[in-house]
């Protein structure tokens, strides 16, 4: 089996670890019964709305790459990690279609989201279905099985504290980051461990991935908190200001709300006091607050911080070099990336 290059361009590097997963992708949806293939294979880009066959785009596969890439930095890219990257793009797909749902945003890879194309009800089966055999994927190899079954739960978990959040006003950091490291940390910290179970490769070199993965999620949750403010729709695929508009406790608000400043106070008269969706005006308004109180600063410097733990832990696992290549350029392009 063709490696996944160490090539210094992380976009060429994802492209290789899609042509590789996607296979497995494609046999696992397909075992889905109808209509609830139809709605899984839009989401994965495969057909159009009107059910017609395309070659759309899945996503980037920061997901499934990291599998492959760790397997490599561990001494081998075999089958197994190739099943793993499948499961692992399973159940992140699985997140995406009910968190679309759960957060109410219309667009996902700018196309209209499952739940607002084909409703509510076959959003949550197609989700419920993506996440069978995701498990069924790794289902004769039960140690990862687990490692992604305990994701699910952090994942979960994590969900579960995003939502509660919408409804307090004392929300601190430490408390957010706990959520961003369940809703997105868990499942690419599991990534990484389940690739370099695929290699065989020890319990300590195997941890020490984990926590690479660990710190990289969080980076990457702190990067698209940044780009739900201050992204751009056409880049991202998703409404931006949409969590603004929701009044919701992202790691930009949340710093903003504690830094005790004038502009911490505006905002918090703004966003936390009040019912219903901000209007434009008004999420333009905390926008601004958001960059006065230092909440964009915090974000930006607190990704390289959870960049820099990611290497440091990636050096621990005394990573073969063509791997250890590999998850560098992904773990440096999440924290400079535009979508």
């Amino acid at each position: 089996m063709t490696a996944v290059s160490h090539d210094t361009d992380v976009w060429e590097l994802l492209s290789q670890a899609r042509q590789l997963t996607e296979p497995a992708l494609c046999k696992a949806v397909a075992r889905l019964p109808e209509p609830t293939r139809t709605v899984a294979e839009y989401h994965f880009g495969w057909r159009d709305r009107e059910g017609n066959p395309a070659a759309g785009d899945w996503g980037k596969g920061i997901r499934g790459a990291l599998v492959l890439a760790s397997a490599q930095a561990m001494g081998a890219v075999a089958e197994r990690a190739v099943a793993a990257a499948a499961g692992v793009e399973l159940v992140h797909n699985f997140s995406l279609v009910h968190d679309d749902l759960m957060d109410r945003d219309a667009l996902r890879r700018n196309r209209p989201a499952v739940w607002a194309l084909f409703g509510e009800a076959q959003a949550v089966l197609a989700g419920d279905a993506l996440l069978v055999v995701a498990t069924d994927v790794l289902a004769g190899e039960p140690p990862m099985l687990r490692e992604l079954c305990d994701a699910l739960l952090a994942l979960v978990a994590g969900q579960g504290a995003d939502l509660a959040f919408e409804e307090r006003t004392d929300v601190d950091l430490a408390e957010c980051l706990a959520m961003a490291a369940g809703k997105t940390a868990a499942l690419l910290s599991a990534a990484c461990a389940l690739g370099a179970r695929a290699a065989g490769a020890t319990p300590q070199r195997t941890e020490a991935l984990r926590r690479f993965g660990h710190h990289m999620g969080l980076a990457f949750q702190l990067v698209d908190d940044l780009l739900g403010i201050w992204g751009r729709s056409p880049v991202s695929g998703k409404p931006v200001g949409a969590d603004l508009r929701r009044r919701k406790k992202s790691l930009p608000v949340v710093a903003a709300l504690r830094s005790d400043t004038p502009a911490a106070h505006r905002l918090a008269e703004l966003y936390l006091t009040g019912a219903g969706p901000l209007r434009e005006k008004e999420v333009r308004e905390a926008t601004r607050l958001i960059g006065l109180a230092g909440g964009r600063d915090w974000t930006e410097q607190e990704a390289r911080r959870q960049q820099t733990r990611a290497l440091a832990a990636l050096a621990a696992a005394d990573p073969a070099p063509e791997g250890a290549r590999a998850l560098t350029s992904l773990a440096e392009a999440i924290t400079r990336r535009s979508r």
